[in-house]
């Protein structure tokens, strides 16, 4: 059961992604060849309207296949044959589906159950946040300048930022206060010593509220997105850190489980979060400027746009399917140490 929902949540994700490209191609006039669910060989398929949409064997990742999308074919039909703004649309439609679906799934969390505002539950005696005079029921509203709205952007600050002294901009009673506190190493990571709670500290949303905190929400997840990708690069982060399709469907298993002794409505809403986190994931992901990714294809549609001429199209797809041969061997590196994992 805990596979096929976590299969699901996959199918459910990707297929958002596929028809941001799809909807998109088809408003553009682009002859969509293939739409399909999973990878390798098809299981079942028909064809509509001239696309034949395929659910295929592996249940990781999906597609959308365009005519010429890859050649130098320009006729009728063809991606190569529209603008470079049509083209441009198409591409960033799939990661904006994303967005657009984790902002959809926000509402319904931030509507339900409220958000995590960012309210001390407690200072530690002894520790940097006392000796700096933070106290419990202080409102945090900035770190080193950054706004803070949600008590989770307190908790992971350090993470993201391990040793950094920081301002800390809060409010006590009506007044907006500032305070200085360095992190000191405790049990094994920095920390503050300062204690929140997620459900503690949960405050219900008027209408408008709920909107304006679910772009909140998927802003929060795409920016950790870009610090963990960032913390990556700088080395602070191992393999052992990453997961891939297993490591996500192990989770989503663990969630579901741990959920169920606290009834339907709950195990919805831990799964939610989870799909919103892979959602914006996956959009944040694609955008990246590596090619076969969307980010990759992008970077070629603004050279064309800028050089008023497209780049070599066969050099372009030579490009695009190293890429894509280097993220198949990273998928199955990262796969190989997911499963490793399972049992070690």
């Amino acid at each position: 059961m805990r596979i096929l929902i976590a299969l699901l949540v996959f199918s459910v994700i990707i297929i958002v992604h596929e028809l941001g490209h799809f909807l998109l191609a088809k408003k553009a006039g682009i002859t969509v060849t293939e739409f399909s669910l999973g990878m390798g060989p098809r299981l079942l398929s028909f064809e509509a309207g001239g696309t034949r949409y395929s659910w295929k064997l592996l249940p990781f990742g999906g597609s959308c296949m365009m005519l010429g999308e890859d050649g130098e074919d320009e006729g009728e039909g063809t991606f190569g044959s529209k603008s470079v703004w049509a083209r441009i649309s198409v591409i960033v439609a799939g990661p904006l589906f994303n967005f657009l679906l984790a902002f959809v799934m926000a509402v319904f969390i931030v509507g339900s159950i409220g958000y995590d505002a960012p309210v001390l539950v407690g200072v530690a005696e002894g520790t940097p946040a006392e000796a700096a005079g933070l106290q419990a029921g202080d409102r945090i509203v900035k770190m080193n300048g950054k706004k803070i709205r949600l008590w989770r952007q307190v908790e992971n600050y350090s993470m993201f930022h391990p040793g950094e002294p920081v301002v800390f901009r809060y409010v006590r009673d009506g007044q907006t206060l500032e305070t200085t506190v360095t992190p000191e190493i405790m049990n094994g990571s920095y920390r503050y010593g300062i204690n929140g709670n997620v459900n503690l500290t949960r405050q219900k949303t008027n209408p408008v509220e709920t909107l304006q905190y679910s772009v909140i929400e998927v802003g929060y997840w795409i920016d950790t997105t870009l610090s963990s990708l960032k913390l990556l690069v700088q080395g602070g982060v191992s393999l052992d850190d990453m997961s891939g399709p297993v490591g996500v469907v192990d989770a989503i298993g663990e969630t579901y489980e741990e959920s169920r002794s606290d009834g339907a409505f709950y195990v919805w809403l831990n799964l939610l979060n989870i799909a919103i986190l892979l959602s914006a994931n996956l959009g944040v992901m694609n955008l990246l400027p590596i090619p076969a990714l969307d980010g990759g294809r992008l970077v070629f549609l603004i050279l064309e746009a800028i050089r008023k001429r497209r780049v070599e199209p066969e050099l372009e797809a030579k490009i695009h399917l190293t890429g894509l041969a280097l993220l198949m061997l990273l998928m199955l590196v990262v796969m190989f140490n997911d499963v490793k994992k399972l049992f070690f």
